[in-house]
């Protein structure tokens, strides 16, 4: 009797604790449209003014947050407090001066500067070489550094291109990028090719509209000097080369390749202010496992104010915030009830996604938790909406799901019970196809986590038209019964994650894509 006693007592815990899995689905019951909106209204009114990172608006969002945490009852996740703070940087260029052999210039007539790479200084230059249009495109056979020797010297260049090539192609960022007529291309070669700065010549002055003199925040404090940049007009251009007469950009392109001496000096002073961004993190300790994680994930910044003018960010990403704060009002209840997960939930809120997924990845970088004890990342970002380029008879019964076939493959087998279960979704896999365009998987903050080897399910409705970045993202947009059914399956997935015997296999290595 007593062999047969130890031989199913592991067994019946195993019963014990599948059963309160079952308990713990019961509370999806708490996921309701109403309370979805309830908490939307708020965090994406007026008052949020677009939560923009580091931003007034943000900061009221976060209390807003950590006081609904805390009123349902969820203990602190970074020690005694609810927020992981962390340092945001911004750049304001308080001086700003350029002198052609002794001539002083103006600002916004005759020049300005590239924020990201002048550094506070007084600086001298003599050697300065003309490179036309700064082209380099072999596949044209353009070289416009042939016979020009420019390292350590200023290079002087033409905006655009007299060859065909357009200056912005229609592939966003990345064909700006790699097209040899873009600023950055030219920059590129220029530096390449062992140059201290660049200097582009622009019809574009004197400007219509005055140049920021406060650049865009960034991450991480770097005080060495960047390559230098400058625009300049073609008064300043046609001095350097010696001209008493303004030439015009087609002149200076054609006629005034080579090196020249001339005196140029460059003052700047820039300073830097230090701001503070913050994750809001609340959990629910778990029983026999709770030294184990699981994460719930959702950005609540968003692109802020400008002027009186509001990006409200309801749908990107309000609606997965409030998403895991419903899946945490869920939680809550059962625990209130004496029905716990096995291993401890996460609800997680970072902020920081719109500038290049700031918060994930500043966790990541300094984790709470041990990565390694950490099952998954389920991840909301935007699941309010409708796409509107899907064109099937599904649209208000999907949801995309992106990660099923990546670092775990128990990853689909619990997702699609779980849904069975519970939505019963159409769970659209397109977003994984290693051909997307949009690589979808490498831009919410999911990926910081499996980065790190975390497995990561990452649920999305695929609005990138209509209203997407823009003001008109509102909460008079959303579809909460569509959302309450995606937020209550990812729900029962978190349920069953949280309380299975095993962590997730990492079994699949997460591959990079060519770009």
């Amino acid at each position: 009797m007593k062999k047969l006693i130890w031989i199913f007592f592991p067994l019946m815990s195993t019963i014990a604790f599948a059963q309160k899995a079952d308990d713990l689905t019961k509370f999806g019951k708490v996921i309701t449209a109403n309370g979805l909106k309830e908490k939307l209204s708020i965090l994406a009114s007026a008052d949020m003014e677009g939560r923009e990172t580091a931003s007034p608006g943000q900061k009221r969002a976060a209390a807003y947050i950590e006081n609904e945490f805390k009123r349902m009852g969820l203990q602190p996740g970074n020690g005694d407090s609810y927020q992981q703070v962390y340092p945001v940087y911004q750049d304001a260029l308080t001086q700003k001066q350029l002198v052609v052999n002794g001539k002083s210039m103006e600002w916004d007539k005759d020049f300005n500067f590239s924020m990201q790479t002048i550094a506070s200084g007084n600086f001298n230059y003599s050697s300065i070489v003309f490179a036309g249009y700064g082209i380099v495109d072999s596949a044209k056979g353009i070289d416009d550094y042939a016979n020009l020797d420019v390292k350590g010297k200023l290079v002087v260049v033409v905006e655009g291109s007299s060859a065909g090539i357009p200056t912005m192609g229609a592939g966003g960022s990345r064909a700006f990028g790699a097209n040899p007529a873009s600023p950055a291309a030219k920059m590129r070669v220029a530096s390449g090719k062992g140059a201290i700065g660049l200097l582009v010549v622009s019809a574009d002055f004197p400007k219509k509209v005055a140049t920021q003199v406060k650049g865009g925040m960034y991450l991480k404090k770097n005080d060495a000097p960047g390559f230098l940049m400058v625009n300049i007009s073609t008064t300043v251009a046609s001095a350097l080369v010696g001209s008493s007469s303004t030439l015009s950009i087609a002149d200076i392109a054609a006629t005034t390749k080579g090196a020249y001496n001339a005196g140029l000096h460059i003052v700047a002073t820039k300073t830097t202010e230090n701001l503070e961004s913050s994750n809001v993190i609340a959990i629910l300790p778990g029983t026999d496992k709770k030294d184990e994680y699981l994460f719930l994930t959702g950005h609540y910044d968003h692109l802020g104010k400008k002027g009186d003018v509001i990006w409200y960010g309801a749908d990107d990403d309000g609606s997965g915030t409030v998403g895991v704060m419903q899946m945490a009002e869920a939680f809550a209840a059962a625990a209130k009830k004496g029905k716990y997960p096995r291993r401890t939930i996460v609800f997680m809120t970072v902020s920081g996604e719109e500038k290049g997924l700031w918060g994930s990845q500043y966790y990541a970088e300094h984790p709470i938790y041990p990565l390694d004890k950490t099952t998954a990342d389920l991840n909301t970002d935007m699941i309010g909406r409708v796409d509107t380029e899907r064109m099937t008879a599904d649209s208000l019964n999907y949801i995309y799901v992106i990660g099923h076939d990546k670092l775990s493959s128990d990853l689909p087998i619990i997702n699609e019970a779980a849904n069975k279960n519970s939505s019963n979704l159409v769970l659209d896999y397109k977003f994984d196809d290693p051909n997307d365009k949009n690589r979808i998987y490498y831009r919410s903050d999911h990926y910081n986590f499996a980065k790190m080897g975390v497995p990561i399910l990452f649920f999305y409705d695929g609005m990138l038209l209509a209203d997407y970045h823009k003001p008109t993202d509102t909460v008079d947009k959303i579809n909460f019964e569509l959302m309450q059914k995606r937020t209550l399956m990812v729900f029962h997935t978190a349920c069953e994650i949280a309380n299975r015997d095993a962590m997730l296999k990492r079994d699949i290595p997460l591959t990079m894509p060519a770009r």
